[in-house]
């Protein structure tokens, strides 16, 4: 293989780099044109409303189903001894979650053994976990039920992100929060 004496500093970026990115190509012949959502429904649709950037969906009683996976949880997290066991509604603060529970195991052997045996029992009960992340390290493990978050951690990673003071602000101060302009 021969070797160039160039510097590889001075080289010049190539012509195609330079250039502005390709248009889009055009329509197919007899092609409609997409509609662009409007948020408005035609009565037909069975579609949700679609709400306004920034608001909050109102609180709703839980159902059966939420309180259902709710105990099925607490009691994979009993099984497991887990500690401190803090079950937070957020409903109306975000629409990731109705619900978070948070935990913590005495060792990241202990933190990730309760996360598996959540994994497993929410599976043995038909809901298929969205994901699990954090059971490499240890200290902080979420399992993604959907409806539900669980977050499992040791103590000290508990104290120092402090999510229980994140999600249960007192409402007067979150309505405080809402109600004063941002100021730039």
């Amino acid at each position: 293989m021969a070797t160039s004496n160039r510097n590889p500093r001075t080289r010049r970026p190539k012509a195609a780099s330079r250039t502005r990115p390709a248009a889009r190509p055009a329509a197919r012949p007899g092609a409609k044109p997409k509609a662009k959502p409007t948020g408005k429904s035609s009565g037909k649709s069975s579609a949700k409303p679609v709400a306004a950037a920034g608001s909050r969906r109102p609180k709703e009683p839980r159902n059966g189903e939420l309180l259902a996976l709710e105990k099925l949880v607490l009691g994979a997290l009993e099984d497991l001894k887990a500690v401190n066991i803090k079950v937070l509604d957020v409903r109306g603060l975000t629409d990731v979650a109705d619900t978070m529970i948070v935990a913590s195991g005495t060792s990241d052997r202990h933190v990730r053994a309760i996360a598996e045996n959540v994994t497993v029992t929410a599976k043995a009960a038909g809901r298929q976990p969205m994901g699990t992340e954090g059971k490499q390290d240890g200290e902080w493990v979420l399992v993604d039920l959907q409806d539900v978050l669980v977050h499992i951690m040791l103590p000290r990673v508990r104290e120092f992100y402090a999510l229980e003071q994140l999600w249960e602000a007192p409402r007067a101060q979150r309505r405080r929060g809402a109600d004063k302009p941002r100021q730039p």
